[in-house]
């Protein structure tokens, strides 16, 4: 993997950010989308920011955008994911949790990521070897932990496993109660703080694949050493789908065995 990739991913994520960051708390128009998601004009205005990168460096690749879809050519191997702003409703409530995540795709593999956070000045990015996160031009190694036992469980739609499997009640579980603490923040940022030790584990049901919500934070955490499985233990894309990331394996046998718990729920 080049150097120009990984620049271009960086540089990318932080052009989108510097939009989200320069939008916040001003009055945003919304676009109506499907199951009542929206977007607004800074989601719509960081993915252009975010392109415009992309095109200047690398003309001949694809992109999927999450608000303008797939452009540029259909026959190449290499796909530029983008997701502007991942926690547009947060953004739109006035709360600084979101981020912005750019992963390209060559062949079948993610082979370079960046994901900003706009608001902490931070990029956390992997070009194939060890995960980082710059801060100040300032590159620093992200080592998980599970010290904190935050548990960051996604309770937004679709829910292919319901309702055998509902994150919703996997946070009343005795279990869960006595060793782990919930958070909710509704944005794919809490899956690169489980790269960086700020998140003992990160839940989502869904199907993931090519998500330009989730690849990324997903490349983060395998670059990290983190245990990314699927909601029943099995490699992503291969069985009942979501996604199951934790810091070290005794958090990921623990979750692992409360989520099998309640699927023999009748």
């Amino acid at each position: 993997m080049s150097i120009m990739d990984r620049n271009v991913a960086i540089a990318a994520a932080q052009a989108g950010a510097d939009v989200v960051r320069g939008r916040y708390g001003t009055s945003l128009e919304r676009v109506d989308k499907s199951g009542g998601d929206f977007a607004t004009a800074a989601d719509v205005e960081a993915e252009q920011a975010i392109l415009d990168v992309i095109r200047a460096a690398r003309p001949d690749d694809a992109v999927l955008g999450e608000e303008s879809g797939r452009t540029g050519p259909t026959t190449v191997d290499r796909t530029w994911l983008v997701d502007p702003l991942c926690g547009t409703l947060n953004y739109a409530a006035r709360m600084p949790l979101v981020a912005v995540n750019v992963a390209l795709r060559a062949g079948a593999d993610i082979t370079v990521v960046a994901s900003a956070d706009p608001f902490a000045g931070e990029v956390f990015w992997t070009d194939g070897g060890p995960a980082r996160v710059r801060r100040d031009g300032v590159d620093e190694p992200l080592t998980p932990s599970a010290e904190s036992r935050l548990v960051d469980v996604n309770l937004d739609p679709p829910f292919p496993n319901g309702p055998a499997f509902q994150a919703a009640r996997l946070l009343g579980h005795p279990g869960f109660v006595a060793r782990f603490r919930p958070r909710v923040v509704s944005t794919t940022l809490a899956v690169a703080w489980v790269a960086a030790g700020r998140r003992a584990a990160y839940v989502t049901d869904g199907h993931l694949r090519d998500s330009v919500h989730f690849a990324a934070g997903i490349a983060l955490c395998r670059a990290a050493g983190c245990l990314v499985t699927d909601l029943q233990g099995q490699p992503l894309h291969t069985g009942a789908g979501g996604l199951l990331v934790a810091a070290d394996h005794d958090t990921h046998r623990a979750l692992l065995t409360l989520i099998e718990d309640q699927m023999r729920q009748p």
